[in-house]
């Protein structure tokens, strides 16, 4: 039987992997030791820089498979034909903590999905809840700041969590989502998936429509208390992900998309580009698209789900950005974390690169490949040379006049939605939701606990009522 020789990373043999070369049985090392010199510094360099948010996450790879045509909304060629299949990445993950944290934190958790399409690879960035914690990009670095350690001790501070909250009702509905029964999922196989932004759609005859994303989980939403997760393992989630599929149990999630013409979002009831707001679904029915299947494992963690990365900004002819200010930052901060941790050239990394032909007028740079010594700029006078495609562009977005300067927006209405939230839930999912908040928030000063219930009661009395029971509760001692 043949065997596969070990080789330097150059691709000479290696005679001994097992005994460094030195000056006699016990004397000390010399210095042509060349392969064990390649191993170690290999090895000190093994790690890349950490994702700053959603560091610790799973993924694998599966098909979506359209259902219906939405040749009517977006030209898109993924989206075109009924029962045509794309492969994707999928990456969950939590969002808070390193890559040494609990799988069962009380997090949002992260719903990347990478579509690798004829004409390029197109990335839903998004979470399991419809809406997240700002409407403003300005804030995020303090709030991703306020949610981690604390700088001084280097544990977690529930106090900072809370101040920032009191400080930004725009946080409330996300807030009362992350503190409900929904706060924990049971797996990544048993949560929703969301776009939370709002994207647009636009046809071959160059009509926009806006739209969001929904994956609904076909294995049902589940979820674990406080109480349950303190017993689960760290990795219990991922586990559960690779057995599953492993063993041939694919989890899947039903596709489906919220859809409204630029008219109706004109005299729309609210925002329709404000992230920390739902669409109504009374007033902007789901209709089913599509499913997403996962088949397959990675078969090299490091190599596929820590290098993937995903970025808002990685679009295809048919589908674009919305006027949503969170989403118009991310478009620039993905692909500048990307550079930063992976490198200038992380498209180019197999999970990343895609399937499709492309080619661009980018060059060198670190870990560069497949790099022709043609011409490096445009235009040029090469007709068999690369050149734009004119015929992909989008509409013309028109603009409102405006003054351009910062808009405060104080005046909006946080609390309608997360009041809508508090009084669909059942008394026993309230109970849980009052415990968890009352629970953190008597860790805060009273000026901060004064302002969440003041927050709380703009949403509903009932909810602020509750909440300040259990708050008053849990400080003499006597908490349920």
């Amino acid at each position: 039987m043949s065997k596969r020789r070990l080789t330097t990373s150059a691709g000479a043999p290696v005679a001994d992997d097992n005994n460094s070369i030195s000056a006699g049985d016990r004397g000390p090392l010399t210095f042509d030791n060349y392969q064990l010199f390649e191993k170690l510094a290999h090895f000190n360099r093994e790690r890349i820089p950490e994702r700053v948010v959603h560091a610790r996450g799973a993924g694998a790879y599966g098909t979506f498979t359209l259902s219906k045509s939405l040749s009517e909304f977006t030209r898109a060629s993924f989206l075109q034909t009924a029962g045509e299949q794309t492969e994707v990445f999928l990456r969950f993950s939590t969002v808070g903590g390193g890559q040494d944290s609990s799988d069962y934190a009380r997090d949002p958790r992260g719903f990347a999905v990478k579509f690798y399409t004829r004409e390029g690879n197109y990335d839903i960035v998004g979470n399991n809840t419809p809406v997240f914690f700002l409407n403003d990009p300005m804030k995020f670095p303090d709030f991703v700041h306020s949610q981690k350690k604390n700088p001084r001790t280097n544990l977690p501070d529930p106090a900072r969590m809370w101040e920032f909250w009191a400080n930004h009702p725009q946080s409330l509905h996300q807030m009362t989502i992350l503190m409900s029964d929904r706060g924990i999922p049971r797996s990544w196989r048993h949560m929703n998936g969301y776009g939370s932004h709002t994207f647009s759609f636009y046809n071959a005859n160059g009509t926009r429509y806006w739209m969001k994303w929904h994956f609904k989980t076909d294995q049902g939403n589940e979820f674990v208390t406080n109480e349950e997760a303190a017993g689960l393992a760290n990795h219990g989630a991922q586990q559960d992900l690779v057995d599953a599929i492993d063993s041939g149990h694919f989890p899947s999630w039903t596709v489906k998309l919220q859809i409204m013409t630029e008219e109706e979002a004109k005299s729309f009831a609210l925002n329709p580009f404000d992230v920390t707001k739902v669409w109504p679904h009374d007033l902007v029915p789901l209709q089913s698209v599509g499913k997403l299947e996962l088949n397959r494992n990675v078969e090299n963690y490091f190599a596929e789900t820590e290098q993937a990365a995903f970025a808002p900004s990685n679009f295809v002819p048919g589908i674009g950005p919305s006027p949503d200010k969170m989403l118009q930052a991310r478009l620039m901060a993905y692909q500048d974390a990307h550079r930063y941790r992976v490198g200038v050239n992380h498209n180019q990394i197999p999970v990343n690169a895609p399937r499709c032909p492309f080619q661009t007028y980018q060059r060198d740079g670190s870990m560069a490949t497949g790099q022709d010594g043609r011409h490096n700029f445009y235009p040029n006078d090469q007709q068999d040379l690369p050149q734009p495609d004119a015929s992909v562009a989008p509409p013309a977005l028109l603009l409102q006049s405006a003054w351009v300067q910062g808009y405060s927006q104080d005046k909006e209405d946080y609390y309608s939605q997360a009041g809508n939230l508090f009084r669909i839930m059942a008394t026993d999912q309230k109970d849980r939701l009052v415990a968890t908040i009352a629970g953190g928030l008597v860790q805060a000063d009273e000026s901060v606990q004064n302002r969440i219930l003041m927050f709380l009661n703009k949403a509903d009395a009932d909810y602020s009522a509750q909440v300040a029971r259990e708050i008053s509760a849990s400080a003499n001692g006597d908490s349920r």
